[in-house]
């Protein structure tokens, strides 16, 4: 969320910020209730003053045997208007709320503007999409073939967009998590946690996904406790309400979790195979930083989600996402997209995003810096480190032979009993 003070003082840089995203914001609504709140407030402790003054002189009319009635009368009066003042104010207060919630971060000035992901700019491309002396099969084929992905009994379990790994797939699944977070625990600094998969409501507003994405999350109506979209909330929200040091940052954390997403207007988009479920596993890296630092600690974080792609040999490119294209609280994401020989072309697989202090403002998440100085706000961080059941596609894909078996990536056997091949 903006800061108030920041909106009023930068209209036209919010105004401006929201029409890049496609966006239209009530700001003047805004600005006039600010106006009439602001003004509210310096009657009321001119009020205030006043009653305070007038209490002074009861007291010393008292004292001296004199007659304080009618001050008494004006005083009780004074007091009911000072109570309906706060209470319009108050108001005020919730009808600026209500606005304020839907105000969009402001992109970072490196961030491409234009209304959809066409505007989007690729930064870097990593490996070589591989040439088959064969027609390859898209991964659901494989996945059926190889008897380890089973899509009917998904929907007869659940609905549509629920799969059944088993055997060997669901040992590749585990790999894939137990490699991803040995990787960011071991190399890249990270402190694994493994969070609550239900969150509230406040944790679901402290990220910025109630009340924008309300309508793609699945909820637990009789306990108001929604399924976590991604482990960017819980893990967020642990320091949500505190103050840190600063030389407790940066914080880093990276936690599995599965993942569930109603995907409200993707009906009919990517509906075969694994690309876009209602419940996915993810490996989630989430950091605290100080501010000047967390473009910088941006493209660590991108280049820690790069690392698996890399380790696991796996071809893919980076294109940092144009203002329309932009999630509601981020300031600049980059997104890393995974060759899928099905489609021909490369399909995301991570974001890795930074919020500055859009959600810290939310979560009430500060630190106090060393010295003398104010608390301030966190900046917080998320990405990716990466979606598993996107990885296993892109795994089945490229590595896929001519016999219909998938090679295994090396770094991936310890992790699967020393397993070559995968095949019937």
């Amino acid at each position: 969320m903006l800061e108030l003070k920041f909106v009023r003082e930068n209209a036209d840089v919010v105004r401006k910020a929201a029409a890049d995203r496609g966006l239209e914001v009530p700001l003047d609504d805004l600005l006039e209730l600010d106006r009439r709140r602001r003004a509210l407030l310096a009657d009321v402790e001119e009020k205030r003053s006043r009653h305070k003054k007038g209490n002074r002189e009861i007291g010393e009319l008292m004292r001296g045997g004199g007659d304080a009635a009618a001050l008494r009368e004006e005083m009780g009066g004074l007091s009911e208007e000072i109570k309906s003042l706060e209470a319009e104010v108050d108001d005020l207060d919730a009808r600026m709320r209500d606005i304020l919630v839907w105000i969009p971060n402001i992109p970072h000035e490196s961030v491409p503007v234009g209304l959809d992901e066409t505007f989007n700019r690729e930064e870097r491309r990593w490996g070589e999409p591989p040439a088959f002396p064969f027609q390859p099969l898209p991964h659901w084929e494989l996945g059926e073939q190889l008897d380890i992905l089973d899509f009917q009994r998904g929907v007869k379990i659940a609905e549509s967009r629920f799969t059944l790994l088993k055997g060997t797939g669901a040992l590749l699944e585990r790999a894939l998590v137990n490699f991803m977070l040995d990787l960011h625990t071991r190399e890249h600094g990270y402190t694994e946690v493994f969070p609550p998969i239900l969150a509230n409501e406040e944790s679901m507003f402290s990220t910025g996904q109630l009340p924008k994405l309300k309508d793609d999350m699945y909820v637990c109506r009789d306990d108001v406790l929604y399924l976590i979209p991604t482990a960017e909330v819980p893990v967020t929200n642990i320091h949500r309400g505190e103050t840190l040091r600063e030389d407790e940052l940066p914080r880093y954390y990276c936690a599995y979790t599965p993942c569930f997403r109603r995907e409200a207007g993707t009906y009919g988009k990517d509906t075969k195979g694994l690309i876009r479920q209602h419940q996915f596993n993810k490996v989630e890296m989430v950091k605290f930083v100080h501010p000047e630092s967390s473009f910088e600690e941006l493209e660590k974080l991108t280049g820690n989600a790069e690392e698996v792609l890399r380790r696991l040999g796996l071809p893919y490119r980076v294109v940092v996402l144009s203002t329309g294209d932009l999630s509601f609280a981020a300031a600049k994401c980059y997104d890393l997209e995974v060759w899928l020989p099905s489609y021909d072309d490369y399909k995301e697989i991570s974001s890795c995003s930074n919020f500055t202090d859009f959600q810290a403002r939310r979560a009430d998440i500060r630190f106090k810096p060393a010295g003398k100085g104010k608390s301030r706000y966190v900046h917080t961080l998320n990405g990716s480190g990466v979606a598993i059941g996107r990885t296993v596609a892109a795994i089945l894909e490229n590595y896929q032979q001519d016999d219909g078996s998938v090679v295994v990536p090396e770094v991936l056997r310890p992790y699967m009993h020393d397993m070559e091949i995968i095949s019937i």
